[in-house]
């Protein structure tokens, strides 16, 4: 009986071959999509554990409903005062660190 090799490959290896390289505009632009989506689940998930509908919260801060869909969905770019106010509303605590020229600077906790 003959044993065929699996050639295993990494996750990062996978991007690397069909996203693009990190470093390039390709993965820059995958990556801030992907944060983006992980920031509307998170606000989703948290929006649902407290029990909150998507018209509730956007009355504590001022948009309608269809914002609070968009946000969650990841179907519409956000100001970040936006995204702030939703979080503060959720009662999240947040912290933003900023990298500049390879040195990080903490700028809101």
């Amino acid at each position: 009986m003959e044993t065929s090799k699996i050639k295993l490959t990494t996750l990062d290896e996978l991007i690397d071959k069909h996203i693009g390289e990190a470093g390039t505009e390709e993965r820059a632009l995958f990556e801030y999509e992907l944060k983006l989506d992980i920031i509307g689940q998170i606000i989703r998930e948290t929006r649902q554990k407290k029990r909150l509908t998507q018209a509730q919260l956007g009355e504590l801060i001022g948009v309608q409903k269809s914002q609070i869909s968009k946000l969650e969905n990841n179907t519409k770019n956000f100001r970040i005062d936006t995204i702030l106010k939703v979080l503060h509303a959720l009662g999240a605590k947040l912290k933003l660190i900023v990298e500049l020229e390879q040195e990080e600077k903490l700028i809101l906790d």
